[in-house]
């Protein structure tokens, strides 16, 4: 059984697009998505540095596009579910049929700059925290006044907080924790800092009509499987201020019986993960257009047919 994923915000890098846009058609496809949402995917893509790309209205879209892009460059899935991580579950909604690929964009850069605007009433960001116990790790973070906004498994809890809560954290670290790797975004994302951001996703969300999932969709909420598109859409919306569940979404993995994870572009956080946490599951990222191969011989191998 596989699993197709989709990373989160972080993932970017300068230029990261520019090798796929040479496959046929592609140009055509983000040209298009970028005169829909009004953003000019391919010089985010391509040209633009490490700083440009953090901010959170340019990196949401551009990652979800090249998600897009990169599955398209894959032929037809048959995975055996779907899932994303915070910003990718829009590229997973996408691939589950529940928005349709201009959608799914229209409706992310709204989360991108509703996001954006809401990071900038206070000066925030996110901290990756390696090694350690959940149950020490949580509530020391709730003592520093932070939020586990990402709870990823494999030893991994994502922090998030102000500026100054982030510092403490440095200098206090809890028990078994090796390190503490600030991220490349900029807010403290899936927190009450972004709940200003869910009012105006869900006016963008309400002139929608989301289709059921056609195959399997995992929710960040709480791991489970979702049935009907109008819960995926509110799940996509209340998400934005609430922590992501990623551990359990893996649990839900291995309830079903997966045997294989492809992550679409820019793809390596995730099964990074998923190697440590998902023993025996073989795993593809979809870094450039070189590991296509790679992924075609998994999906032969372990899709539905």
């Amino acid at each position: 059984m596989l699993v197709l994923v989709a990373p989160g915000q972080g993932a970017q890098t300068p230029g990261f697009l520019t090798p796929w846009l040479e496959l046929p058609g592609a140009a055509d496809r983000i040209a298009a998505w970028s005169e829909a949402i009004g953003l000019d995917l391919v010089h985010y893509g391509t040209k633009a540095d490490a700083d440009e790309i953090r901010d959170t209205a340019v990196a949401q879209p551009l990652l979800v596009a090249a998600g897009l892009l990169s599955a398209a460059a894959l032929g037809e899935v048959a995975p055996g579910a779907v899932a994303g991580h915070s910003v990718g579950e829009f590229t997973a909604a996408a691939f589950a049929g529940v928005l349709d690929d201009t959608a799914a964009l229209r409706l992310v850069r709204t989360r991108g700059l509703a996001m954006a605007e809401a990071a900038a009433v206070t000066a925030t960001g996110m901290s990756a925290l390696l090694g350690g116990d959940p149950e020490v790790t949580v509530p020391h973070l709730e003592k520093l006044g932070l939020t586990a906004a990402n709870v990823n498994g494999a030893g991994q809890i994502v922090a998030a907080g102000t500026l100054e809560q982030l510092a403490a954290l440095d200098a206090d670290k809890p028990e078994g924790v090796r390190r503490v790797v600030a991220l490349k975004v900029a807010g403290a994302f899936h927190t009450h800092h972004m709940a200003p951001a869910v009012a105006k996703l869900e006016e963008a969300a309400a002139a929608l009509s989301p289709a059921d999932p056609a195959v399997p969709y995992v929710s960040n909420k709480d791991g489970r499987t979702v049935a009907t598109g109008a819960e995926v859409l509110a799940r996509l919306v209340g998400q934005v201020a609430n922590p992501v569940r990623w551990d359990l979404c893996m649990e839900t993995f291995q309830e079903l019986g997966a045997t294989a994870l492809i992550e679409v572009c820019p793809g390596g956080t995730l099964t990074g993960i998923a190697k440590r946490a998902l023993p025996g599951v073989a795993t593809v990222a979809l870094k450039t257009p070189d590991d296509l191969d790679a992924a075609r011989t998994l999906i032969a191998q372990h899709a539905a047919v």
